[in-house]
């Protein structure tokens, strides 16, 4: 009778510790959280009894293949987690996938296979962008506060450019000398906001010239840039009240040819000795060659463009030089335009809030609260 209870308790005993371990071994599969529907996340957990796995995916025919695997470290391989998840990612929205894990035992020679399926479906917003959204709205509010602020009539403060002062005395010099004034606005064609940057600043520098009678040379490359810039300075001549001097001839094509444009405004350089020469918009490979010609001419030049690596160039062979952004603050300052004023302070706001958020990075980094990178980092952290 005692064997016969003794057997039932064993029975019971073994019973318990297998349902344990059964228990412990789990594996699931759940479309990603917050994402476009193209990811699955597979989790699992192998209660300690197992020291390598293998992932499968059922394909179109129902037969799974192994896209992903683990093996312990004593096997010499990659390192194996009893306890994880993986991100199967690169999948088609709002489709059913079916998964398998394979669990192995190297000590018990057995192995244990775990199903699960899911569906991938599309989430209107993804979660870890909302730190993205946030600064995003902060400056898109300060931009349309300054535009608003402007277009009331409150002055924005504009740190005065030095190559804005080169203007008046370029103007003054040529009108001295009898010589023409030289205006390059870039090579690259009307999409390119550098381009549209630079008519700005043409408007402003040809109204002077008219008001000085100083002669306006402007040659260009494209023939919408042609277009644009006859229409801005004929309009800058009739606001300075001289019609009459404006002269469309001035204004004029050359060619579509990247350096034999530049070679054409080289030969009206060595000719026409301008006074003054203002190359403003993008430039690339020719910027020196340019600006190099002029400083031979012994032209006083003002340079400035988006394009970084062309900057230094300017810096050696100008004697003024508007650097990167200064181009277009540069427009904005002239034209007094509110939606470019307030673009402007907008875009101010938004690099000052980034360099606090790098400060305040960086003590929390070192007081050893990481949430605060986790959460501006979002899905690439």
């Amino acid at each position: 009778m005692k064997i016969f209870f003794l057997a039932i308790l064993l029975s019971l005993l073994s019973l318990s510790l297998g349902g344990q371990e059964a228990q412990a071994e789990k594996f699931s599969a759940e479309d990603h959280p917050w994402d476009d529907g193209t990811a699955v996340l597979l989790k699992w957990d192998l209660g300690g009894q197992r020291d390598s796995l293998s992932l499968q995916k059922a394909d179109s025919l129902g037969v799974y293949q192994e896209f992903y695997n683990e093996f312990d470290l004593s096997l010499q391989s990659n390192e194996f987690a009893v306890v994880g998840q993986y991100k199967d990612s690169s999948l088609s929205p709002d489709t059913a996938y079916k998964y398998r894990l394979v669990a192995y035992s190297r000590d018990r020679a057995d192995s244990v296979s775990f199903l699960a399926e899911t569906v991938t479906r599309q989430q209107w917003f993804a979660m870890e962008k909302l730190s993205m959204l946030i600064l995003l709205t902060l400056i898109c509010a300060a931009i349309l506060y300054y535009i608003f602020s402007a277009r009331r009539g409150k002055e924005l403060f504009i740190r005065r450019i030095g190559g804005l002062d080169s203007m008046d005395e370029a103007v003054g010099r040529a009108t001295e000398k009898g010589k023409p004034i030289l205006f390059v606005p870039g090579i690259s064609d009307l999409g390119d906001i550098q381009t549209i940057a630079a008519l700005n600043i043409l408007n402003h520098l040809a109204v002077k010239s008219a008001e000085y009678g100083a002669e306006l040379l402007v040659p260009c490359r494209f023939s919408m840039v042609l277009s644009a810039a006859r229409e801005t300075v004929k309009e800058a001549f009739m606001k300075a009240g001289r019609p009459d001097a404006y002269r469309e001839e001035n204004i004029f094509y050359v060619t579509d040819d990247q350096f034999g444009f530049v070679a054409g405004v080289d030969g009206i350089m060595l000719r026409e000795q301008p006074a003054a020469n203002f190359f403003l918009g993008a430039f690339w490979a020719e910027s020196l060659i340019l600006t190099e010609t002029g400083f031979g001419t012994g032209a006083i030049q003002t340079a400035g463009t988006g394009q970084p690596h062309q900057i230094p160039f300017f810096v050696v062979s100008c004697d003024y030089t508007l650097i990167g952004e200064e181009l277009y603050a540069a427009s904005a300052y002239l034209s007094r335009d509110p939606q470019q004023l307030g673009s402007l302070k907008g875009h101010d706001f938004g690099k000052l809030m980034v360099i606090v958020l790098v400060l305040v990075g960086i003590v929390m980094e070192i007081a050893g609260w990481g949430w605060f990178k986790e959460f501006l980092a979002g899905g690439n952290g």
